[in-house]
Parts: C-alpha cells; sequence; structure tokens
C-alpha cells in the first residue's frame, strides 16, 4: 500500500462494486457533511486506480458527505490491491464500524466466498468470526428476499430472522412476520407462535397422510371375499360383515362356536 495522501476530484472516485453496506442514514451523512463544511475530511478516503478514474476500497460515507458539502476534490490513499482484498477491507471496515445489517453481513459473506473462492472457513479466520457465526449469517440468505426486506424494515432482530427458518414454505413465513409486526412479538414470543404453527401443521398433514392411506387401500369388499374363500376352503361356516369409517375399515367375522 501507497502511504502517500493525493488530492482527487470526486468526480473521478467512483463507488466501490463490493460495498456490502446498502442502507445509509441519510440524517448521520447529513450531520458528517456538516462537519466536513467546517473541519474537512480527517481520515483520507482509500482508493485504487481503474483506468482513468479511481475505484474507492473504503471510505463510502466520507465520500457521499463531501458530494453533499460540494466538495471539488477528496483526499485519498491509492492502493495496488485486487478484487478480492477490496471486497475483503469493505467489508472488515464496515464490520468493525458495526455499520451493517445481518443480511447485509450475510450477503457480503456469500459475495467473498462465491466471488473469490474464500471457504468458510477461511473466510472466518480472515474476519475473526467462529466458523459457525459465518454458517449462520448464511443461512439467512434461504429467506427469501421479501422476508428479508420486511424484517429489516420492520427491525425485525437476526434472532426473529433465523427463527423464520425453521418454517417450510415461503407462505407460512410471511403469514408468521406478519402477525409478529401487528403483536409486536418479541423472539420469545415469536419462537413459541412458531412451534404452534408447526405443531399444527404437522396435525393437519399427519391427517392428511391418514385419509391418502385409506383411499388408497383396495375396496373392502375384495378383503371381505378373499376371507370368504379362505373359510370356504376349509368348510368354516362364518358370517360376515364390515364398516367403512373416516380413517380406518372394519371387518367383523363371526365363526360359530364347536359344541364338545
Amino acid at each position: 500500500m501507497n502511504n502517500e495522501i493525493v488530492k482527487i476530484s470526486i468526480d473521478m472516485v467512483i463507488p466501490n462494486i463490493y460495498q456490502p453496506r446498502k442502507y445509509f442514514n441519510e440524517e448521520a451523512i447529513e450531520e458528517l457533511s456538516q462537519s466536513i463544511k467546517q473541519f474537512g475530511i480527517i481520515q483520507p478516503l482509500t482508493v485504487r486506480k481503474r483506468g482513468e478514474i479511481f475505484e474507492l476500497v473504503a471510505g463510502e460515507r466520507r465520500l457521499r458527505a463531501a458530494k453533499l458539502a460540494n466538495l471539488e476534490t477528496v483526499p485519498c490513499n491509492i492502493v495496488d490491491i485486487t478484487d478480492s482484498e477490496s471486497a475483503e477491507i469493505a467489508l472488515l471496515e464496515n464490520l468493525q464500524r458495526e455499520d451493517l445489517n445481518y443480511i447485509e453481513e450475510a450477503e457480503a459473506y456469500y459475495n467473498l466466498i462465491n466471488d473469490h473462492n474464500f471457504t468458510q472457513d477461511e473466510l472466518a479466520k480472515r474476519m475473526g468470526k467462529k466458523q459457525s457465526t459465518v454458517a449462520n449469517k448464511l443461512r439467512l440468505l434461504k429467506l427469501s428476499s421479501e422476508v428479508r426486506e420486511i424484517c429489516l424494515n420492520n427491525k425485525l432482530t437476526e434472532r426473529h430472522a433465523r427463527a423464520l427458518l425453521t418454517v417450510p414454505s415461503e407462505e407460512l413465513q410471511l403469514k408468521i412476520v406478519e402477525r409478529v409486526i401487528k403483536d409486536g412479538l418479541n423472539v420469545k414470543k415469536t419462537e413459541e407462535l412458531i412451534n404452534n404453527q408447526l405443531l399444527k401443521l404437522a396435525s393437519e398433514e399427519l391427517k392428511n397422510k391418514r385419509k391418502r392411506t385409506v383411499k388408497g387401500v383396495l375396496p373392502a369388499k375384495l378383503y371381505v371375499n378373499t376371507i370368504k374363500q379362505v373359510l370356504q376352503k376349509f368348510d368354516i361356516p362364518a358370517e360376515y360383515a364390515y364398516k367403512d369409517e373416516d380413517e380406518f375399515i372394519e371387518v367383523i367375522v363371526k365363526i360359530p362356536k364347536v359344541n364338545k
């Protein structure tokens, strides 16, 4: 890396394509802009050369605030790094500042693994986290984009989102999350709601399975006729009856006792 600080035209600096952060607090950007107007940019931006322009590596908030402050140039530290290093630095900067929400963090992990060939274990070590932490974050991406957006927009916690992973369908997830938001349920109450919904779902599936099993058996008369044929073969006199119930078929065979 080059420690020399140079001033670059703000129009020549483009955002980092690997920037993991999607949501920015506009009020905080405005406050930073006012500070920049008064004191300037204290910490230079980090950029890398991309042809005739420069791509931001770290300092997105400062760049946005500088534009808002109508600065013509920004102080920059120019570095020579790879795409994967740029993505890694952008993620680390946001993690260290705790600027990312849990979905942005999960998406950043996913991009580093898929675009830059990191393993979960390698990524965890580079980020200073446990492998299980990275794995749990990645699991959040199994939620649909709609469910994720609803969770973020309504300020549901990561534990809320993680609880929804146990729900088997997006339709039921949306139904549950709507109830969670409407009733303002905390994580414990959300988990209880999900457990109740899963028990109800399991009960309905079991009932439907039993019905399918009953519908799938051979006609009851065929069973009775088979029994008749066996008893007749051995010359055993008997009376027959059967009941076709919702969940079972009852066959009654009456055989007279032999008098001693």
